[in-house]
């Protein structure tokens, strides 16, 4: 009796344990970079592991990314960047930038390949990420938020797709209105104003099914390079209808070693922050065993029943 109850015990722990996993926010990645780095920071390829709201990443990239010199409008700021792109998507989890086989391959290699060429980069693996509030509104809110209420007097448009509305709010319906933008924009930047792209979730309305997410992003970077601009991408992603686990292994190494290699990366390494989870992960499993066996013994040793007396041996 004492042994199921034991049993159950642990059972009940186990299953709190999966439930506590299983109502652990959904992330999704997020990356900056800029082919150059113009001033925004000394960082490269940096990696931010703990786990933040979309808040705290507009927050992070706006201290830490150096964009509150760009986007928010305050006196003798210095402008030098041109565009400044924030690309919202809804392919990519925590989890993907681990695996071999991604959902949008090219949306993977595009990533990798511009966050390890770029003289600036960050990285933010584990972004959490909640069903009631749109991406865009979120960032946005915590721009606003930041910049102490400058960031309403930047030059920022939106794709046809984006869930804002106003008055005198310009959308581009095409890649083609985007590279108009920026070409119009080029050596005719009054006060050094660095304009905001948004480019939301699917691109645009009339946009057919055939291009992926991937190659969106890559066609944006590419307008970006041929009209000459100083631009600098920030992606994130909000994925929809995804349940799987976030993972610990180390970004910025994976993006690097599977750029310049053709052989398979050592995806084996474990930083700190993954060693003091595992050691912890180990002692829990170790301290179940050994309460089971402590319990077993203590039941074993109370059935053994032994006679309060013997009989006297025979001659």
């Amino acid at each position: 009796m004492a042994v199921k109850v034991a049993f159950a015990a642990v059972a009940v722990m186990l299953l709190a344990t999966w439930h506590l996993a299983a109502a652990a926010p959904l992330t999704a990645p997020a990356f900056l970079w800029a082919p150059e780095n113009y001033g925004l920071d000394e960082a490269k390829e940096a990696v931010h592991y703990q786990t933040i709201s979309p808040a705290s990443l507009a927050k992070s990239v706006l201290d830490e990314g150096g964009w509150s010199k760009l986007v928010c409008s305050r006196e003798g700021s210095h402008k030098n960047v041109d565009i400044a792109v924030v690309f919202l998507g809804s392919k990519l989890q925590s989890s993907d930038m681990s695996k071999d086989k991604q959902v949008d391959p090219s949306l993977a290699d595009t990533l990798k390949v511009s966050f390890a060429r770029s003289e600036f980069s960050m990285a933010f693996p584990y972004v959490a990420m909640a069903d009631d509030d749109k991406l865009e509104s979120s960032l946005l809110s915590g721009f606003v938020e930041n910049c102490d209420s400058d960031f309403q007097g930047n030059h920022i448009t939106y794709t046809d797709t984006c869930t804002v509305s106003g008055e005198y709010l310009k959308k581009h319906q095409n890649m083609d209105s985007i590279h108009d933008l920026v070409m119009s924009r080029m050596g005719r930047n009054p006060g050094g104003k660095t304009d905001l792209i948004v480019f939301c979730n699917g691109g645009f309305k009339d946009l057919d099914n055939a291009k992926s997410e991937g190659e969106l992003l890559s066609e944006l970077v590419a307008v970006l390079k041929k009209s000459g601009a100083k631009y600098t991408v920030l992606y994130a992603s909000q994925p929809y209808g995804l349940v799987e686990k976030t993972s610990n292994l180390p970004i910025t190494r994976y993006l690097a070693e599977k750029t310049n290699t053709s052989t398979e990366p050592g995806l084996g390494g474990c930083d700190g922050e993954c060693a003091v989870k595992s050691s912890l992960l180990e002692g829990v499993f170790v301290g179940l065993v050994m309460l089971i066996i402590l319990i077993s013994g203590f039941c074993c040793m109370m059935g053994i029943d032994t006679p309060s007396r013997f009989e006297a041996p025979r001659d």
